[in-house]
């Protein structure tokens, strides 16, 4: 037998020399060879090799470049073999033959990922630790169609882009390689020669884990972490939370609380969750909402510029750890959701953009390609691959992290094709419109797949504008969404709230106008993030007057939020009145709560928190419209309001006085007579406030008010909410 002969086609060998062997498994691992069987091997930095055979080591012949043969007359195909390299200096690597494996990728799962309908993808691209055929490693894949070859590099083949080429599985795109002996730990990137010669270098679109920035190479990962939360996942099945009570505490995991002592670092995962339950509880909150935790090597991007989007941000820990986090909040039940950002990703070279060479997870042309407000990519959401990385990825938070629900960022950029454009910067749709089909069907999918997949979790939609039916059912011709953040709520408010008490007589409407879309759709109630940075200020430092009148007003701000229908999410900060915006880099400046008027607004506020809980009225049946009544919104002279919450027969009555001139006496209308308790007075001493009325219990007299059989006079603190309820 020649060496050409042993060392296989000229063509295959000088392909694999040049690193743009599309199929490395055809000339590389064991082969049947006459009446027996020939093995070869490759690295490009080894000076001998050895075919290992059970007990014995076979010396196999030098082809060239860093290619061995050996041909064994009597052997069968398959082998079982390993290989042992030497290299100058006495270094060794011995491993089972990577290349003597079959594909880790089923037929099945090209078909459905190429269909874009595969829910859990991440079982099959990226790295996944396994034991194939009685071997242990990891079975790497990567979607690269327009590649000329794809190469492993890690830690594991001292990043060397020859060592390991990967095979091509057909015309699926996917380039596929199991490498035994590689585990947990284990660093790597993908090497990609497209097809115009270009090499790049990419992390894993599916990694599971990844270095700490500014590092970027994936990690190998998997779970051992034992989750002790049965209870609240068998729970959540049943629940509905549109009928539940919900309080949300939007938190961003970097800037909650930090160590100055020791590089003013912020809290692990594992070192956060106790101390968060204790302040939660003690809110009455039941959620808390985390900004992306995936991977994104922007720390000033709040998580929203993602590189690795089944990463979690190896900032705070491993993955494990971030189940540990989750696990210990719902042992204490408190539900996670999480910020999930399908409406673009960042242009870093080492990521998703321009993956293999080509515009693969983003368009081509810059008009769908490009957001003109971030300077990020745009998903293609038309392309079924493309697609089927996003729908795995929502249901991969919510099944492997045990994740309650998603909040997505930003879907009015995702469902107009012209968002932040000028005419003659985007292309319309098919029918000649602006709305961005594949996207609106891509979210209708997520909603569907969560819904099915994991019973009891939510979807949030970010949506500013008035898009019809974002809560409505996809069979009914909506985008299916559990709920949607009600903005156009929170701009009216904080606007209202914002101007001097002398003027607000004029725009009372402010406050009601939202009622007239209320049940349009199902809406929570969002003072969020994006209300404290860039210059706008804390909630605090928005309200007008000296300080106790900015108290006064922030405690009315919220018990408006906390009795008006929807649920509520604020962010962190709030609780504390904190007075400086939200730095990333910074913590809540919890030290305020030394100063005696922070002190005692977290006292209302979890104040606010217990008695919202323990009071159906506020939330049993906000999805109906006959859970709230206006008493009266006329009274714009005084800046007086008044409304009713009901769940059957239990009734809340709310009455906002949002001057700083008491009213007394102030009569209101009574759904009926008897005694009422005051349940909440923000004007209370103990909260911070005057202390102006001194009424505990009232009794509603049979003198018909504001359309009502019976009416309560009472006093009426100065910029304060009453909430009242029949003993």
């Amino acid at each position: 037998m020649t060496s050409d002969a042993l060392g296989g086609p000229d063509e295959l060998r000088e392909r694999l020399l040049r690193g743009e062997l599309h199929d490395p498994h055809a000339l590389l691992g064991a082969h049947p060879f006459g009446a027996g069987a020939t093995v070869r091997a490759f690295h490009p930095e080894a000076e001998r090799a050895e075919c290992l055979l059970g007990t014995r080591a076979l010396e196999m012949q030098a082809i060239g470049g860093g290619l061995f043969a050996i041909a064994l007359p009597s052997e069968r195909v398959p082998l079982g073999h390993r290989v042992r390299f030497h290299f100058a200096g006495g270094g060794m690597l011995e491993r089972d033959d990577p290349y003597r494996f079959l594909p880790t990728v089923g037929e099945l799962d090209l078909h459905l990922f190429a269909e874009g309908n595969h829910r859990r993808l991440w079982q099959v691209l990226g790295a996944n630790v396994r034991v194939v055929d009685g071997v242990e490693g990891t079975a790497f894949a990567v979607w690269a169609p327009t590649a000329r070859a794809v190469s492993l590099i890690g830690d594991f083949d001292h990043w060397d882009p020859r060592a390991l080429p990967m095979r091509a599985l057909g015309a699926s795109g996917v380039w596929e390689l199991f490498v035994p002996g590689v585990g947990v730990g284990s660093q790597y990137k993908f090497v990609i020669r497209s097809n115009l010669g270009v090499v790049r270098v990419k992390s894993d679109p599916y990694a599971k884990a990844m270095e700490l920035p500014p590092q970027t190479a994936s990690v190998v990962t998997r779970q051992t972490h034992e989750w002790g939360d049965a209870e609240w996942m068998a729970s959540r099945r049943e629940r509905d939370w549109r009928r539940e009570p919900m309080s949300i505490y939007e938190l961003h995991f970097g800037s909650w609380r930090r160590i100055l002592e020791e590089g003013n670092r912020s809290l692990s995962y594992r070192e956060l969750a106790a101390p968060l339950v204790e302040h939660l509880h003690k809110l009455g909150m039941t959620h808390v909402e985390l900004m992306p935790m995936a991977e994104h090597p922007f720390y000033g991007s709040w998580g929203y510029q993602i590189s690795g989007y089944f990463a979690p941000t190896a900032r705070f820990g491993v993955p494990d750890d971030f189940r540990y986090f989750v696990d210990v909040l719902h042992q204490n039940g408190i539900g996670v959701l999480l910020d999930w950002v399908p409406a673009h990703f960042p242009k870093d070279d080492f990521a998703l953009a321009r993956f293999d060479g080509s515009a693969l997870y983003e368009h081509q042309d810059p008009r769908l390609g490009e957001h003109p407000d971030w300077g990020t990519l745009i998903f293609n959401y038309g392309r079924a691959e493309v697609r089927a990385f996003l729908l795995a990825n929502a249901l991969y938070w919510l099944e492997e992290f045990h994740i309650d629900g998603l909040r997505v960022d930003a879907v009015a950029s995702m469902l107009y094709l012209d968002y932040s454009r000028n005419a003659g910067e985007w292309v319309p749709n098919r029918f000649g419109g602006r709305e961005n089909l594949e996207a609106i069907e891509l979210l209708k999918a997520v909603n569907h797949i969560v819904t099915e997949e994991a019973p009891g979790a939510i979807t949030i939609a970010e949506e500013s504008t008035a898009w019809a039916g974002v809560t409505t059912a996809a069979v009914e011709g909506g985008l299916g969404f559990t709920f949607k953040w009600n903005m156009g709520w929170m701009h009216d408010t904080l606007s209202y709230f914002q101007k001097e008490p002398i003027y607000r007589k004029f725009h009372q409407n402010q406050l009601t106008f939202s009622m007239i879309y209320e049940y349009h759709e199902r809406f929570i109630n969002s003072l969020s993030h994006d209300e404290v940075v860039h210059g706008k200020g804390a909630l605090l430092s928005k309200m007008p007057g000296d300080d106790w009148q900015r108290f006064a007003n922030l405690r009315a701000l919220f018990a408006y939020q906390y009795t008006r229908p929807g649920k509520q999410l604020y962010f962190m900060g709030a609780e504390i009145a904190q007075r400086s915006e939200w730095n990333h880099d910074g913590a809540v400046d919890f030290g305020l709560l030394a100063d005696e008027r922070h002190a005692r607004h977290l006292h209302f506020m979890q104040a606010l928190g217990q008695l919202y809980l323990r009071t159906p009225a506020l939330w049993r049946d906000d999805p109906s419209p006959e859970s709230f009544e206006w008493i009266d919104a006329a009274d714009s002279e005084s800046s007086v309001f008044s409304y009713l919450r009901r769940s059957g027969d239990e009734v809340a009555l709310v009455i906002m006085n949002l001057t700083p001139v008491p009213r007394r006496p102030y009569r209101v209308g009574a759904p009926r007579g008897g005694e009422y308790r005051v349940v909440l007075d923000t004007d209370a001493v103990e909260f911070g406030g005057s202390g102006f009325s001194r009424q505990s219990v009232v009794q509603a007299q049979a003198e018909p008010v504001h359309g009502r059989p019976c009416s309560i006079e009472l006093d009426l603190p100065p910029l304060a909410a009453l909430v009242l309820v029949p003993s």
